[in-house]
């Protein structure tokens, strides 16, 4: 063999040799495990910073519920959403600016309830509703064009072993497979948080109570009865009998009802808040497949059902949101909807055997539901003739029978990190500090349970709704205590007690905090630090460069008037520091920026809010409370003012309109040094206290 044949048979056999070298430690820079839109937008900011990255997913699909399903997407403030997670929403604005997006319907015809073709065609070639295949496309687009490296179908080991940790580091994970993956970053990206667990990091599953953090919403929330998912919402409030004859329970209780008691208000509990198949529908008949049998279908599953109807329930079509191309985003809406209450207790701790038993009776409850109103002959005929115009798309979800590959896993386990989000950080009682991302919708918690009540009716616990404005999300909720681990980033299972999980959960929030947190876990390389101590300094720089939103000033939405339209020196009451109990509103037909907040009628002296106003120069000003009146309103709210001469207190009718353009209240003049401070409190008052801003206005002398 000559030299030439020689030197090419030994570089053939050490490639071979090396092709099949195990992974050795830090083969990449960041490994992230999951295969939601976190992983994949996380996987991109890790690409654009020049590491190298593998994503390692357990799903075939990328997105999770972003692409499985959810397409009518729960923004809350746009203005909040910005970075690669507006730049998804721009790619799906540019996938419905072709004709050949719209196949079913013709472009201009798609009005979106409300969203119109501005949803479409507007001035910030955005779009926030879609078809799940066309979130599909666009993450695999990102995929493609930013050539991140991804392992489909690859579970965690999450036994003994499965995880590698050396000095507080996790070194690498094995997959059920057998192969193992390196790197010296970590993110979890899961929906489950399985990395977290098996990493040996706390969490906690289930509610928190009432004190563990000082929150209000958190705990069993017997008697709260918000949105329209519980059994008040029947007409005239009839009462439905749980009971397999009604009115005897020695016959037994009727199925998917507890008979346990719900546990005492405000504590905490092991309980996980509803899932259910964001489905995708469709009533166009060319594209649209008939309703098919489940599985084992029991009518008997829907009797509760059919007694609801039989009261009078008219809203099973409520939230039948409109997506492009005659199809929906089928969300949850009703006393006995898709919602599969209390069936998913044991998911997130769960065995993947256990989770596929879930996950795949939750499917068959789902569609036996609908199974259940398209032929059952109890149901009212106008409602099963609508029903039967609905059908699953053919040209989605094409190898999964057509049916959402993803469950809504609206919360599993939640990381208890180095920062606990919880919702005084959320309706800002608390300074969030550190922000990496915001938030803002809505404090959502889907019902825990559906119970039995003491008088013997039916009904469900669990259901919160809490308006907020935009909030910041702090950094140490992305990362474990240092001494747990020093080199996980966490952007889905993020560390927050039950209720603020409950906004922070949304989609495009955690496509945010993937961003924000890959941006941490090249800073954190590069320094050769922990993640816990990275300079929060120059992070905050490279996220703002890159189009994140730490930081939101209030201007106003809806009937709302932007603090800076007005005369004077203006506070909307989202800057002032808020102690007790408060809830914010936008109900009002006029109010500053966002809306305003109210202490709920407390009457308990507990509640208080103060303004703390930096004057531009010493001398004589104006001061003005604004509210908005209602005869539900207290009329001896009192508001000490803090002026060089000491305190003056002032008590305010906020049944009467406030007199100055019927927004402001005179609370008289006062000379002021460096800054004016206005302390309202609902000691001793005898009604709602409402608080929408303060207003300084320079006396001229």
């Amino acid at each position: 063999m000559n030299q030439t044949k020689l030197r090419a048979c030994l570089i053939w056999t050490l490639a071979i040799s090396l092709f099949h070298l195990p992974i050795r430690a830090d083969d990449y820079d960041i490994v992230i495990y999951g295969g939601t839109c976190a992983a994949v937008i996380a996987a991109v900011q890790a690409k654009k910073m020049g590491k190298t990255v593998v994503v390692v997913s357990p799903d075939k699909h990328l997105g999770g519920l972003s692409s499985g399903g959810l397409g009518w997407t729960d923004t809350g403030n746009k203005a909040v959403i910005g970075g690669l997670s507006r730049e998804f929403y721009h790619r799906i604005w540019k996938h419905y600016d072709q004709d050949s997006s719209w196949k079913q319907q013709k472009k201009e015809e798609y009005g979106g309830r409300g969203q119109g073709i501005k949803a479409i065609d507007g001035e910030e070639r955005t779009m926030w509703i879609f078809e799940p295949h066309a979130a599909d496309g666009v993450f695999e687009d990102f995929v493609k064009d930013y050539e991140i490296e991804v392992v489909r179908d690859a579970w965690l080991d999450r036994g003994k072993g499965g995880v590698s940790i050396e000095n507080g580091r996790i070194t690498s994970f094995k997959t059920l497979d057998g192969k193992s993956y390196s790197g010296k970053m970590f993110l979890d990206t899961t929906y489950e948080g399985d990395l977290v667990a098996a990493a040996g990091v706390d969490y906690h599953v289930g509610r928190e109570g009432r004190e563990v953090y000082g929150e209000e919403w958190n705990g069993i929330q017997t008697g709260v009865l918000h949105h329209r998912h519980h059994f008040d919402a029947i007409p005239d409030k009839k009462r439905i009998d749980p009971y397999v004859v009604e009115g005897d329970p020695s016959s037994g209780v009727l199925p998917r009802i507890s008979a346990e008691p719900p546990g005492e208000k405000h504590a905490g509990d092991h309980r996980v808040q509803a899932y259910c198949f964001r489905m995708c529908l469709t009533n166009d008949p060319s594209n649209r497949i008939p309703f098919p049998k489940p599985e084992n279908y029991d009518p008997k599953e829907y009797e509760l059902l059919a007694r609801i109807f039989a009261a009078g329930w008219k809203e099973t079509f409520g939230k039948f949101d409109p997506i492009p191309n005659h199809k929906t985003d089928t969300n949850n809406h009703g006393p006995m909807s898709t919602d599969n209450i209390g069936m998913n207790y044991k998911y997130p701790d769960g065995s993947y055997e256990e989770r596929r038993a879930i996950i795949k009776e939750h499917e068959n409850y789902q569609k036996g539901w609908l199974y259940f109103i398209a032929n059952d002959p109890r149901v009212p005929k106008d409602m099963q003739e609508e029903m039967r115009t609905w059908g699953l798309p053919k040209d989605e979800f094409t190898d999964n029978g057509n049916w959402c590959h993803q469950l809504y896993i609206r919360e599993a386990r939640r990381m208890v990190g180095k920062f606990v989000m919880t919702e005084n950080e959320l309706l800002q009682r608390s300074e969030t500090p550190q922000s990496v991302g915001m938030g803002s919708y809505t404090i959502d918690s889907h019902n825990v349970q559906r119970y039995i009540t003491p008088e013997g009716y039916v009904q469900n616990e669990g259901d919160i709704g809490v308006k907020c404005r935009p909030y910041k999300i702090a950094y140490g909720s992305l990362v474990p205590k240092k001494d747990q681990c020093q080199n996980l980033l966490v952007p889905v299972c993020v560390s927050s007690s039950h209720i603020a999980f409950g906004s922070i959960r949304m989609e495009p929030v955690f496509m945010i905090l993937g961003q924000s947190a890959a941006t941490a876990a090249a800073h954190a390389i590069d320094a050769g630090v922990a993640v816990q101590d990275i300079d929060y300094a120059k992070l905050q720089q490279r996220l703002i460069a890159d189009g994140q939103v730490l930081e939101y000033v209030a201007t106003s939405s809806g009937n709302g008037i932007a603090p800076d339209k007005l005369k004077g020196i203006v506070l909307d009451d989202s800057k002032a520091k808020f102690e007790g109990s408060w809830m914010n509103s936008a109900s009002h037909s006029k109010y500053i920026g966002f809306g305003y907040a109210h202490d709920k009628a407390a009457k308990d002296g507990n509640a208080s809010a103060t303004f703390t106003i930096k004057v531009p120069k010493p001398g004589w000003y104006e001061v003005r409370l604004a509210y908005t009146p209602n005869n539900n309103r207290a009329s001896n709210v009192p508001v000490t003012v803090r002026h060089i001469e000491g305190e003056n207190v002032v008590t305010v009718d906020e049944k009467k309109p406030p007199e100055i353009d019927g927004m402001f209240e005179f609370l008289g003049s006062y000379e002021f040094d460096e800054e004016a401070v206005l302390k309202v409190t609902n000691k001793g008052t005898n009604g709602y206290v409402v608080i929408d801003g303060v207003q300084l206005l320079p006396v001229d002398q």
